[in-house]
């Protein structure tokens, strides 16, 4: 492991506006680079997901490094759908994004109740380090931002000796960073000085998303993705749920019991309201569905002579 300076370690456009509440928008998002224009997207309350397995979403990722013009991806969670209902910046940042993939079970599970699942998940969390040994195959060079102090200096290292030859760069700035000029420009000049091909952004939602979405242009890194907490989980710090408590949808229940003061509002006053918008939803779907026939069945009878008439 070799450390080029102080802070890094270093091992061997869009269109539309998202609304929600059952509305659908975003059906025409240009794709930067035209890579997915034919792939299936997913409405969620008015969040248009990409169809992606794991497999597909590496092999874009892959294909936006090769392509060089900077851009950033989002893992849309039950929290961040919440948010993008009223959160203006957040929508924009999301209009902006290359690939918008689902975290979490109860997205795939929103998708199925609405007729239209999505096939698989795709969180932050399994995405880094099942994309670090892409990464390494390929040659890719990373660099990993934000987390608690020394999470992703400790990811980094885990990483690179489970894959010998990855690189990888890292700086964790201090709480609130972005707020500081002379913090934040740190932060942006060392991630464009380091040339990585895929940033990963560990800041928690929907800073790491506004910060991705302000910067990603000056940083010019070809691919940015938000992962909230993956640091503090590859590195160790916390521990994770266990995988069927993942696969059960209730993965949200053991971060609640590890951090409740922090987690509470999120899963139990803000977040419910997914399924407010999920069934109202389904419900205009189901009724645009029958005004078709309504519309046919009108034009039909004003096809008809009238009796009387002249």
């Amino acid at each position: 492991m070799n450390q080029p300076d102080a802070n890094p370690v270093v091992s061997n456009p869009p269109g539309g506006t998202p609304v929600g509440l059952g509305h659908t928008s975003w059906a025409d998002r240009p794709v930067p680079g035209g890579g997915i224009a034919s792939r299936r997207r997913v409405n969620v309350a008015g969040v248009l997901i990409d169809d992606l397995k794991m497999a597909e979403t590496f092999s874009e990722i892959e294909r936006l490094v090769r392509l060089g013009r900077p851009s950033f991806i989002v893992t849309p969670n039950v929290d961040h759908i919440v948010r993008l209902q009223s959160d203006s910046a957040l929508q924009a940042a999301y209009n902006d994004a290359a690939l918008v993939l689902p975290d979490g079970m109860f997205v795939l599970w929103g998708s199925r109740f609405l007729g239209t699942p999505l096939r698989a998940k795709v969180s932050g969390s399994d995405l880094l380090p099942q994309f670090a040994s892409f990464a390494a195959a390929k040659g890719m060079r990373l660099f990993f931002l934000g987390g608690r102090p020394d999470a992703a200096r400790k990811s980094a290292e885990v990483l690179s000796q489970r894959h010998p030859g990855l690189t990888i760069q890292w700086h964790c700035p201090p709480m609130g960073f972005e707020k500081d000029p002379a913090e934040n420009r740190k932060a942006v000049q060392m991630v464009r000085e380091s040339r990585s091909d895929v940033l990963f952004v560990g800041l928690g939602a929907p800073k790491q998303e506004l910060w991705m979405h302000r910067y990603y242009r000056e940083y010019s890194v070809p691919v940015s993705i938000g992962i909230g907490a993956t640091f503090e989980f590859v590195s160790g710090m916390v521990r994770r749920a266990p995988r069927l408590l993942q696969k059960t949808g209730l993965e949200w229940l053991w971060r609640l019991a590890l951090e409740p003061m922090r987690m509470y509002r999120r899963y139990l006053i803000d977040d419910p309201f997914f399924f407010a918008l999920i069934w109202k939803q389904r419900r205009n779907r189901l009724a645009a569905l029958a005004r078709p026939t309504d519309k046919l069945t009108s034009i039909i009878a004003s096809a008809r002579p009238q009796v009387g008439s002249a």
